[in-house]
């Protein structure tokens, strides 16, 4: 009888060791967007990052559709850090219902500003759009259902005067996906926000002859939301491209939840910084990630373990 009461009781002490042991097993899952658009690559960059730099955590990389379901999944524990483009992340921490947050998602923390998206606008030559006006009665892909260029899209056509219904017809799709209607004429234009010199841009540049469309300051200024802002895409960004192009940015940012340690958040801060060149090679758009920008602009209280990061830096005071 004592024998089994020992053998129970050892048992559920190793059974207790494995439980401890298992809880102790950290993850660091990052959220990014499809895997034709920026995050993705900056998002497997930053996880090899942390497999290096934070060795007691398991690190992956998950491919989402991108700023509103990977800040729901960030509210929801389902993450530890995601991208995500400023004005989503400003109407999560509202709770704006009509882009995708049934209530305000409180529980988020920020890591980082880190680059700015450019409102991409591109039709192929052949479809004689030159203005946002031109659009209307074309065939036009918008992003996503609900990701951050989805979102973008609504805000500026919306203060161009113009709805969905303006359209003849309008694709939700991934950056990859729409490039590869317009190769095949069944698409006359793409809206993507990303980084200058996205690879689906790229791709389809040097298979038809495009246009990239204007976004001028007044239609942006109408917007009516800080978080975009007048920009340029230089001149020769896009094979074809043979002038500056007006069209409006918005930052792009790395956030948390409040669930992840301060330990564990002020690790991925400091990894990301102290790599930043690994970032770069993975993607140029990140040559525009600074220390001093990081702290700009945020529309929600930075991470504990991040802000530790930043106060060891002389970035806050």
């Amino acid at each position: 009888m004592n024998r089994h009461i020992r053998g129970f009781i050892a048992a559920a002490a190793i059974g207790l060791g494995l439980s401890g042991a298992a809880q102790a097993q950290q993850f660091v899952n990052v959220l990014t967007g499809g895997t034709s658009g920026i995050y993705y690559p900056l998002g497997v960059a930053l996880s090899q990052i942390y497999g290096k730099e934070i060795p007691e955590a398991k690190s992956s990389v998950q491919s989402t559709k991108a700023s509103v379901e990977n800040l729901n999944l960030l509210q929801a524990g389902r993450g530890e850090i995601g991208f995500t483009l400023g004005d989503a992340l400003s109407d999560a921490w509202k709770g704006n219902e009509e882009v995708g947050f049934k209530a305000p998602l409180k529980k988020l923390r920020a890591i980082a500003g880190i680059y700015p998206n450019y409102v991409q606008i591109v039709a192929s030559a052949d479809s004689g759009i030159k203005t946002l006006d031109d659009l209307k009665g074309k065939r036009v892909s918008v992003g996503a259902p609900r990701s951050g260029t989805e979102l973008n899209a609504r805000a500026v056509f919306k203060a161009a005067g113009m709805t969905y219904k303006d359209f003849a017809k309008v694709e939700y799709l991934p950056f990859g996906e729409s490039v590869e209607l317009m190769k095949n004429r069944q698409l006359d234009a793409t809206l993507q926000s990303a980084g200058l010199g996205v690879a689906s841009i790229r791709d389809l540049a040097t298979s038809v002859k495009i246009v990239v469309v204007p976004v001028p300051a007044d239609v942006i200024a109408k917007i009516g939301d800080p978080a975009y802002q007048s920009a340029v895409i230089p001149a020769g960004t896009y094979d074809g491209q043979s002038g500056d192009v007006p069209t409006a940015a918005i930052n792009n940012f790395l956030v948390t939840h409040e669930g992840v340690s301060d330990t564990v958040a002020y690790k991925m801060t400091k990894a990301l910084f102290e790599n930043l060149e690994q970032m770069v090679s993975a993607h140029a758009a990140a040559k525009r990630i600074s220390l001093e920008g990081a702290v700009k602009g945020l529309p929600l209280p930075l991470h504990p373990g991040a802000e530790k990061f930043y106060r060891e830096k002389g970035v806050l005071k």
